[in-house]
């Protein structure tokens, strides 16, 4: 009898879903996994799962163990990590999904330096900007930008993602330059195709907040694609720093209202609370964040 392969899998079988994705996940037969979970319950003598042909639901008693056996499996992993990382060479594979943009322009180079320094590590790297399954998907790593992901996972940030707002000099020659957010409505948008609403708040130089919306003549889930529409005079745009930096630098577009702030949002690298955070992945997070640069990120120094 092993108490902690029971926790463990009885964690994976409700964070993955399914008897069979826990398996997977151990390498173990799916009736070893619901074998230790039977042994579980009748050590602690109370039912946990309810189990059906269609999903696997949490009885009471389950999903307060759950809370709390999600967050001791993840300390042991921790502890585990702490001391194999300066005893094992750093070799193998780490799957890794990232953003497309903020991937393909930012994290690239650095993702080709740790493969420069760690000679024995493969990386295994999905470039999109639709949200993987961590577990499901069995991903090491995942980078993502948005606001502080949920708290069944573990996230640590990478750098702020700070929103711009700006056009072609040759679009605000024709049609003025906006001194207050309410301006921008006369203007036209060039909206992110993800953004699930029409309009952006901001907030004033006084601290004072307000909300605008602006009608739009384009809408892309690619950003790259909606900075070239803005440098081809096409309307604003409101996005992150990471994207506009250059054609900021080279004049090709003009920030709009410097003083006033749009929602800032982050980026982050997590993973699953159940999923062992080994040396080598541990040694990927902490190159990315010294990339990025923390709360003064590269890409705003360009």
């Amino acid at each position: 009898m092993n108490r902690y392969e029971d926790i463990e899998a009885f964690v994976r079988t409700i964070e993955s879903g399914s008897f069979t994705a826990a398996a997977k996940q151990l390498g173990l037969a799916k009736s070893a996994i619901s074998r230790r979970i039977q042994d579980l319950e009748a050590r602690l003598d109370t039912q946990l799962i309810i189990r059906t042909t269609r999903k696997i639901t949490l009885t009471e008693q389950g999903h307060t163990l759950f809370e709390r056996a999600k967050i001791l499996l993840h300390d042991w992993q921790e502890a585990e990590a702490s001391i194999t990382s300066n005893q094992a060479a750093l070799a193998g594979t780490i799957r890794v999904t990232a953003p497309l943009t903020f991937g393909v322009n930012h994290l690239s180079a650095a993702f080709i330096e740790f493969l420069d320094a760690n000679p024995n590590i493969e990386l295994d790297i999905d470039f999109s900007d639709r949200k993987v399954d961590l577990v499901s998907e069995g991903m090491d790593l995942a980078i993502r930008i948005g606001q502080l992901p949920d708290s069944s996972l573990i996230a640590r940030k990478l750098a702020p993602i700070r929103a711009i707002a700006a056009a072609s000099p040759e679009y605000l020659a024709k049609n003025g330059t906006p001194r207050t957010p309410e301006d921008l409505q006369k203007l036209n948008e060039l909206r992110y195709g993800l953004k699930d609403v029409r309009s952006w708040k901001y907030t004033a130089p006084d601290g004072s907040v307000g909300e605008i919306e602006m009608p739009s003549v384009l809408k892309s889930t690619n950003g790259d694609f909606l900075k070239d529409a803005a440098i081809a005079g096409k309307g604003v745009v409101i996005e992150p720093s990471f994207i506009l930096c250059q054609a900021l630098k080279d004049g090709r577009l003009v920030q709009i209202l410097p003083d006033y702030k749009w929602p800032e949002i982050g980026a982050y690298a997590i993973y699953p609370p159940t999923r062992h955070l080994s040396a080598r992945v541990r040694k990927l997070v902490d190159h990315l964040a010294k990339h990025c640069g923390g709360e003064d990120p590269y890409w705003e120094k360009i």
